[in-house]
């Protein structure tokens, strides 16, 4: 991985408990090197890791799917008003974000 927990609490700042960290950052990095693919990636580069940290924040907030709703026991309540918006959509606009100017973002990528 090119982000460390001790990285992403320390030098990016973040709040997740290291599970939780654990638990997404493998999905993270591999969403931004999806985002990177096209122009190629710099793995050490601080872009690229601020992109992974913050693709992981989203993706452990909101998961990769549907964002919106609950479920209490077998009963499920969507949230249709957020149009369909997924975790994985959120995960993307903030690495985007992160990424900003590096040049190492596809630019196809809405």
């Amino acid at each position: 991985m090119a982000v460390s927990y001790a990285y992403y609490s320390g030098t990016y700042g973040g709040g997740l408990p290291e599970a939780a960290f654990s638990s997404c950052v493998g999905m993270a990095e591999s969403h931004v090197k999806w985002l990177c693919a096209v122009k190629g990636a710099c793995a050490s580069s601080t872009a690229y890791k601020r992109a992974v940290c913050a693709a992981c924040e989203a993706f452990a907030e909101f998961g990769s799917g549907e964002v919106g709703g609950y479920t209490i026991g077998s009963f499920t309540v969507r949230n249709y008003e957020n149009k369909g918006t997924t975790g994985e959509e959120l995960a993307t606009q903030a690495a985007l974000r992160e990424l900003g100017l590096s040049g190492m973002a596809f630019c196809g990528v809405r």
